[in-house]
Order: structure tokens, then C-alpha cells, then sequence
């Protein structure tokens, strides 16, 4: 498994094949309809984001002049190439709200020069000192997603006990905890605080308390489980703990807004 790969393309069945891999991503030109972390967008020149697991974004529909620049990332590699800075997990968690970043020409040419670079140093294997260069260039790259989020949402930094906590949290969900496990009560135990510390500082800095992001990452799951038609509706109850069928319709018609059956159609 590589640990950075560079792409032009965004394709349904490419982010498939990048499981496990962080998504950093910039629109250079054209139009394209996407749908990340389950909400749909338009992308334009200019348009950039990140996603924390590359299956949380599918591509809908695009110009013929869509040009698009992907670096994926293992987890480990990013968390060794992120600055030393909390910054990090307050941007991770609103970019899951609203992943989608709005450049102007300069921030779009900066990136986009960032990104090259990466690629770049992907081909110079024979660099004495690669994995250093290379760790170097996606830490220029993160630097540049902070200022610009930065930019759009306020520098206030989370603590470091708050950027702990909440990473634990995130890092619980994207395990596939919540498939046996939606209390909050087990979160907090797992991560040792209360609930109500728990769903507090997630709330303070990500808008939104711990249950809505259970129940996200829930929904998310079982949309794209939905849309594979080797699952049946029944193994879907079971895999995630369901007493029933009905139970099931129950929670995705209140966390999606349809039934089963038309997120499979």
C-alpha cells in the first residue's frame, strides 16, 4: 500500500479502490456534481476539500472539461506530515459540515503548486532522502489547507486535551464502532470522560454534539452499503445490530428522509 498517490481523475470506482486513504482534492476547471459525506455539491474552478475516508465521496455527473488534481494519503503519513499545531482537528471537523473550500486564483494556484510538487517528488524515488521530501511536500500542502480554512472560519486552535478527546472520537467511528454501538454512554466510557463532556466539547467545536456525528457516520454507512446490491436488507439488520427490518426502514427514513428501497433504486 502506497503511502501518497496523486490522481487527475475522481471517479466512483477509483475512490473505491483508495479505502483507508485521507482525500485531498482541488477542482481546475469544468463543472461536476459530486456528493461527499452524503450531501451533494457543484464543484467549480477554484473548489477544493478533503475527506477523512476517500468512499465518502462519489462522482455524480461532470463537463467535458472537468479537470481535477486528488492527493490520497494513508492516515498514518498525514498524521506524521500534519504541523505541530491543534488547528487540525477543529478544521477536520467543521470541513466534515461543509468539506467543500471555495479558492480564490491566488489560494487556487498555490495549491495546485503544492500538489504538483507532490507528484513530483513521488517520481524521484531515487532521492536519497524520499520519505523525508516527501513528508516535507505533504506538510506543505496541509499548511496551505490550514491557512485557507483558516482564512474562511477563524484561526482559533482547539486545546490539547479538547483535540485528543475529539480525535479519539472520530478515530472510534471510523473503526465502524457505531455499527454495534450508537449510545453515547459507550463513546464516553471508551475515551474516559461523561457523556455530557463529551457531546460538550464536540458541540463547541464542530457545531453539532457527539450523536449527530454517530448517527452521520451511521447514516453514511448504510446509504453506501445500500447502493451495493450484494447486500440484502436483512443482512444490513443484522450488521448493524437492528432488531428488525422495520427498525431499520425506521432509522433510515429519519436519517436520510427515504426508505431502504429508494436509496437502492
Amino acid at each position: 500500500m502506497q503511502n501518497v498517490v496523486v490522481s487527475h481523475t475522481f471517479e466512483t470506482e477509483q475512490q473505491a479502490q483508495m479505502l483507508g486513504y485521507l482525500t485531498h482534492a482541488l477542482c481546475l476547471n469544468g463543472e461536476a456534481e459530486v456528493e461527499l459525506i452524503g450531501r451533494k455539491y457543484r464543484l467549480h474552478r477554484g473548489d477544493s476539500f478533503i475527506l477523512r475516508k476517500s468512499e465518502q465521496g462519489e462522482l455524480i455527473s461532470k463537463t467535458e472539461d472537468f479537470q481535477i488534481l486528488n492527493v490520497f494519503a494513508v492516515t498514518e503519513f498525514i498524521e506524521l506530515a500534519t504541523p505541530m499545531s491543534n488547528y487540525g482537528m477543529r478544521g477536520g471537523m467543521l470541513l466534515f459540515q461543509n468539506p467543500v473550500m471555495p479558492l480564490n486564483e491566488e489560494q487556487t494556484e498555490r495549491l495546485r503548486r503544492s500538489m504538483v510538487y507532490i507528484e513530483e517528488c513521488l517520481a524521484m524515488t531515487s532521492h536519497l532522502f524520499y520519505r523525508d521530501m516527501l513528508l516535507n511536500a505533504v506538510q506543505r500542502m496541509i499548511i496551505d489547507f490550514f491557512d485557507f480554512h483558516a482564512a474562511l472560519y477563524g484561526n482559533e486552535t482547539v486545546t490539547t486535551p479538547a483535540a485528543i478527546l475529539m480525535e479519539g472520537f472520530l478515530r472510534l467511528l471510523e473503526q465502524g464502532e457505531f455499527r454495534e454501538h450508537r449510545d453515547l454512554a459507550y463513546y464516553a466510557d471508551r475515551l474516559c470522560v461523561t457523556s455530557k463532556y463529551l457531546s460538550e466539547t464536540v458541540k463547541k467545536y464542530s457545531g453539532y454534539p457527539a450523536n449527530h456525528w454517530i448517527n452521520r457516520y451511521t447514516a453514511l454507512d448504510i446509504s453506501r452499503l445500500l447502493r451495493n446490491p450484494n447486500v440484502t436488507i436483512q443482512e444490513l439488520t443484522d450488521m448493524f445490530g437492528f432488531s428488525s427490518v422495520s427498525h431499520l426502514n425506521r432509522y433510515v427514513k429519519n436519517q436520510l428522509g427515504v426508505n431502504p428501497n429508494e436509496v437502492r433504486k
